[in-house]
């Protein structure tokens, strides 16, 4: 595959998608890999986070009808996904994503499968971040 190719990644839709790609930069150590500008917004811009994709973009809430979303704040603050972001240090991604602007929703708490915080970025997305368990050797 190539770089920016993975079987399946995430496409949010921002406001404020400049700023967006700085959070995500400074939260998650992203890594701008392309940006595209169209009428003074991000058209498209593609995010290595962790070995993984995220791909976003400004709204264009009047081409919702060809693109089919809108950004969490004119859902009223909600969305319809979370992203799971699986790190080997969940409390330290959790904390430089707080850190960095991001609002608690649930803490990093031990699970069966692992340690698990969930928190809603600035632009209203929805993240989990998740260190799996490791099988017992032996």
């Amino acid at each position: 595959m190539s770089p920016t190719k993975t079987a399946i990644a995430p496409y949010i839709n921002v406001r404020r998608g400049a700023e967006a790609i700085a959070f995500y930069q400074h939260a998650f150590e992203a890594e701008e890999v392309e940006r595209y500008e169209y009428e003074g917004k991000i058209g498209h811009a593609t995010l290595r986070i962790n070995g993984g994709i995220l791909n976003l973009a400004d709204e264009y809430p009047e081409y919702e009808g060809e693109v089919g979303t809108v950004a969490p704040d004119t859902l009223g603050g909600r969305t319809t996904i979370t992203i799971m972001l699986y790190v080997e240090n969940a409390d330290l991604w959790f904390d430089r994503a707080i850190a960095a602007g991001a609002a608690v929703l649930r803490p990093c708490t031990d699970e069966f499968y692992g340690r698990h915080g969930k928190l809603r970025d600035p632009f209203g997305h929805v993240w989990s971040l998740v260190t799996l368990k490791t099988p017992d050797a032996g």
